[in-house]
């Protein structure tokens, strides 16, 4: 085996068990985990960015299926193709389904007692400190010009008093900002560095 070849096969390898480890570790749905992102894709390995990891949010929002699955798909493609992509998606979904069939084969038998019950209160709170973790550095990334923030208030207040459809008020604002952003320029150099 040459050392292209290994190299590979520890590529893949660790992918599928960093996306492992993220799987463990996030609780509470795709923007909850935002702050394990952060620390295990971000800061420890360098493999992506705050922007980029925004943009795979943004798509992931407007495409079908789970948002924490598909950033998973979206990560694992852009560092190793498509093996890669199917490698993170897999590593990331293995923990919560073999998790999820324990608990739904005992959970009917324990949900009755009030130490279980006062567990999932208190973990609410927990996915709701993170959310509101992940609202804020969100907020701060997104939320760098007036228009932006006109949108958001626009579509908050959509969402909030008149229950617009979640998927209709990302659309719209999409094609809202295709008409009042102007298109970035693209940078000569191709190490993801950003202009200021």
């Amino acid at each position: 085996m040459t050392n292209k070849v290994k190299k590979n096969m520890k590529g893949y390898g660790d992918l599928l068990m960093t996306f492992f480890k993220l799987g463990v570790l996030t609780f509470g749905g795709g923007y909850a985990m935002i702050p394990v992102v952060e620390r295990e894709l971000i800061k420890k390995r360098g493999w992506t960015n705050m922007d980029e990891v925004m943009n795979y949010y943004t798509i992931a929002q407007v495409t079908p299926g789970i948002i924490a699955v598909n950033l998973s798909t979206f990560i694992g493609y852009n560092r190793k193709g498509p093996l890669g992509g199917a490698l993170a998606t897999i590593g990331f979904v293995l923990p919560g389904v073999t998790l999820i069939t324990i608990i739904a084969v005992v959970l009917t038998n324990v949900m009755d007692f009030s130490a279980v019950q006062h567990a999932f209160t208190g973990i609410r709170v927990a996915v709701g400190a993170l959310i509101l973790d992940t609202v804020i550095k969100v907020g701060k990334g997104v939320f760098k010009n007036r228009k932006a923030l006109v949108i958001s208030v626009i579509a908050f207040a959509l969402s909030f008093f008149r229950n617009v459809s979640p998927a209709l008020l990302v659309i719209t604002s999409g094609f809202v900002g295709l008409l009042i952003f102007p298109p970035a320029k693209q940078n000569d150099s191709t190490d993801g560095g950003e202009s200021k």
